[in-house]
């Protein structure tokens, strides 16, 4: 059986990247499509395939300013050649799931959310922090992308939401349903570590729907001690916000995040999410979350009152006073949240299961089109 990924692009591993690893793994002769591929930029099980890219990788300054080709982006994707494959598995947040599907293959999408910037956060990409020329010219962009991603929808033949918050989506977007398989944790790569730091931590990149300036505020004014983890076009202004108790770390490697996990008082997730994969890395190393009561984290921490372990705390609405409430709230009983409890939440998304749901859930499909 020939095998096709598509992938978006390739530029850093983040969590989307970490399913594709997966994929690559249960496909390891599969070859890969991507809009643009910077290597070294994901693992070696991703790089040591066969990459095919676009005319996007040939675009000025595309590695690092690929986005503002976005309206070149349905084009390039378009273009790739899938003829004589069996089975396509995109991988999609903004056009991979478009590609031209030939007669007789399977198409399935494994969706993070339908094209983000012209749905759900067009605000956040093109609104008052945008250029006035960006502003002025995105509308009708926008809308063509929106009808684009619309009709490619009709060539997939099964799509897999990431959250059931995004399967929600994809049917007010495309009309379909969708099964969920929630994407992975690696457990293995975290651990529990006592007695714990003094500080809170952020892992995110530092843009504006992320709402991480929710996290320095509060931080800020209550007179704790945060490290945030991430860069992006927010780090600046971040800082020039922040007290003296918030350290703007940058990226770092695995091992470090582990450790900063491990040692942390409790991740701070002020983000509305689509899934959000770090609540469960900090769950696996034994530490709560003080999240958003929105989006993909009602879907995987656990607050006081449910019949399972408390994995963490919700505030709302999206405010810092409403973090700085939930942030006392946790100061005034820390022990409710026992470590190998919280470890064993996040089991419950291990990698390993992923790579099993997504291998069962593919073989029942393929069967179903007498394709084993």
């Amino acid at each position: 059986m020939n095998v096709a990924l598509v992938h978006d692009w390739l530029t850093g591993m983040r969590g989307g990247e970490r399913c594709l690893e997966v994929f690559c793994e249960l496909f390891p002769d599969a070859d890969l499509f991507t809009l643009l591929h910077v290597p070294g930029a994901v693992t070696p099980v991703i790089e040591r395939r066969r990459v095919v890219t676009s005319f996007i990788q040939r675009m000025p300054d595309a590695a690092r300013s690929y986005r503002r080709y976005l309206p070149l982006f349905p084009l390039a994707v378009s273009r790739f050649d899938l003829e004589g494959y069996d089975l396509i598995l995109s991988s999609s947040h903004a056009v991979a799931k478009g590609v031209r599907v030939p007669p007789g293959a399977l198409h399935v999408c494994y969706c993070f959310t339908p094209m983000r910037y012209v749905w759900d956060l067009y605000p956040d990409y093109f609104g008052d922090s945008a250029g006035r020329l960006t502003r002025a010219l995105m509308p009708p962009v926008a809308a063509a992308l929106r009808r684009w991603d619309r009709r490619t929808a009709s060539g997939v033949h099964h799509f897999v939401a990431i959250s059931r918050f995004v399967a929600d989506r994809i049917r007010r977007v495309y009309g379909r349903s969708s099964d969920v398989i929630y994407p992975p944790v690696d457990v293995a790569r975290f651990r529990i570590e006592e007695p714990t730091g003094d500080f809170y931590l952020v892992v995110s990149a530092l843009t504006p729907y992320k709402r991480i300036d929710l996290a320095v505020e509060a931080a800020t004014r209550l007179g704790r001690r945060l490290l945030v983890i991430g860069s992006g076009p927010e780090a600046r202004r971040l800082a020039a916000h922040a007290g003296g108790g918030v350290e703007f770390l940058g990226w770092r490697d695995d091992a470090r995040v582990a450790d900063l996990y491990a040692r942390c008082r409790a991740l701070i997730f002020p983000t509305v999410e689509d899934f959000g994969i770090t609540p469960l890395e900090a769950m696996a190393s034994g530490r709560p979350v003080i999240a958003l009561g929105q989006g993909g984290a009602l879907e995987t921490v656990v607050p006081p009152g449910n019949d399972d372990p408390p994995t963490g705390l919700f505030f709302a609405p999206q405010t810092s006073e409403a973090l700085i409430h939930a942030i006392r709230a946790f100061e005034a009983a820390p022990g409710r949240f026992e470590p190998k409890a919280l470890r064993r939440r996040a089991e419950a998304f291990d990698r390993p299961l992923f790579k099993e749901r997504v291998k069962t859930y593919l073989d029942t499909r393929l069967a179903a089109r007498g394709r084993c």
